[in-house]
């Protein structure tokens, strides 16, 4: 499935004119790309890179990152590594493990230059690759909107947010009235 500009604006609570044209093309090939292709997919996709990045205004965490400053679990080992890997792309990607892995996926240096995951084509394909690494598309597929939320955030940060984004996404996308996320898997 790919998104038109009018469905993406729709679908995507917050997204205005100008970040569906910036982003459109990368996220159709996230889409592609990761197998994203059906209407629920999509919708929990869309409703998971809604929320993380504000509808599309933000591809850097808004906080410093200093929170994850000594995070083992995410491979912040380093000083200044809390800051320097803090959250980016749609998907808010962090830590240095994290990054070191995409990089090399996508055979980028993002140790080096992790602001490359601010640009529109790297932060969508990133949130595709994040959530593939997850298997998301399965727990869409059943429609396991908890699950895809504690896997992407951790907990249920946000919850109310991400259903509201889904319901909405949902309705644009054609899938049937009163589709409501299903509990964990």
């Amino acid at each position: 499935m790919q998104l038109t500009k009018t469905q993406l604006m729709a679908a995507l609570i917050g997204c205005s004119a100008a970040e569906a044209d910036k982003y459109l093309a990368p996220i159709n090939e996230t889409l592609l790309k990761y197998r994203i292709y059906s209407p629920l997919r999509v919708a929990h996709f869309l409703a998971q890179i809604g929320h993380e990045s504000c509808g599309l205004d933000y591809a850097r965490e808004i906080a410093s990152g200093a929170a994850y400053e000594g995070r083992k679990d995410l491979g912040n080992t380093q000083p200044g590594d809390g800051v320097r890997f803090r959250g980016r792309g749609l998907i808010q990607i962090t830590g240095r493990a994290n990054y070191y892995a995409l990089g090399k996926a996508f055979g980028v240096d993002l140790i080096a230059n992790p602001v490359l995951l601010e640009q529109p084509r790297l932060a969508a394909l990133s949130a595709g690759w994040y959530w593939q690494s997850r298997n998301l598309n399965e727990m869409a597929d059943g429609n396991f909107f908890v699950t895809i939320t504690k896997r992407i955030n951790g907990g249920r940060n946000g919850i109310e947010d991400r259903e509201r984004r889904f319901l909405q996404a949902a309705k644009v996308l054609g899938i049937p009235g009163g589709v409501v996320p299903a509990p964990v898997a």
